[in-house]
């Protein structure tokens, strides 16, 4: 009876297995979609997108040694401008952070917004994961600019926002922010530049991701 009851699980096991991997599978490629989508969204060419990947990379390898476990720094990149935060010990870490950043190739700015203290608590950082959330959550809802346009981060209950955006967009973005419960304060980070541009941006990724059809060939007779 043992064995039997051990060869039926077996076969239960075999039998669902490949609808397991089905499932991985789906959500993979559910994952994938999605962040091509963002991608396609976005007013940063591919290239500038890698380029940014690759700077907080850096950054993040970048953190002096003696500070290295001291040290909470979070580092976000968006079309070659550096944002650090988190939290450091004194001004010498938050210093020499900045400057070691400063040195990596291709990075035109860097915010430093680094707080000195202890490094916060799980609780406080879920609680900036929510307050992100919410605020993403309400930039969609005023059906007036494209959340793919605006990167949240929160940190400490300061909201900070980047992207490349035009004026309206960036009064829109800030109001948002500003008036989402638990924020303690909005930092604004945004690349503004005029709406001749932002609808130039928004037509190379439409071009990008909708081609035209390749023209057939003319024959003069």
């Amino acid at each position: 009876m043992q064995k039997a009851k051990l060869s039926l699980a077996a076969l239960t096991l075999i039998v669902t297995l490949p609808a397991l991997q089905g499932c991985v599978e789906a959500a993979l490629l559910s994952t994938a979609a999605a962040a091509s989508v963002m991608s396609a969204h976005d007013r940063r060419s591919t290239g500038t997108q890698t380029d940014d990947e690759t700077m907080e990379w850096k950054a993040n390898n970048h953190v002096p040694a003696q500070y290295a476990k001291q040290a909470h720094a979070n580092f976000t990149a968006f079309n070659r401008r550096i944002l650090i935060t988190g939290e450091v010990p004194n001004e010498d870490a938050k210093s020499s952070i900045e400057a070691e950043v400063r040195k990596i190739e291709g990075v035109k700015d860097v915010f430093n917004e680094l707080g000195i203290g202890p490094a916060t608590p799980l609780t406080s950082r879920s609680n900036d994961s929510f307050i992100t959330s919410k605020v993403k959550a309400r930039l969609v809802d005023t059906n007036q600019l494209s959340a793919n346009h605006i990167k949240v981060l929160t940190e400490r209950g300061i909201v900070y926002l980047m992207g490349i955006v035009n004026e309206r967009e960036a009064k829109v973005a800030i109001a948002v922010a500003r008036t989402t419960a638990g924020v303690a304060k909005v930092v604004n980070v945004l690349e503004v530049v005029g709406e001749d541009e932002t609808r130039r941006l928004d037509n190379q990724v439409l071009g990008a991701r909708n081609p035209p059809p390749p023209s057939a060939p003319v024959e003069n007779r």
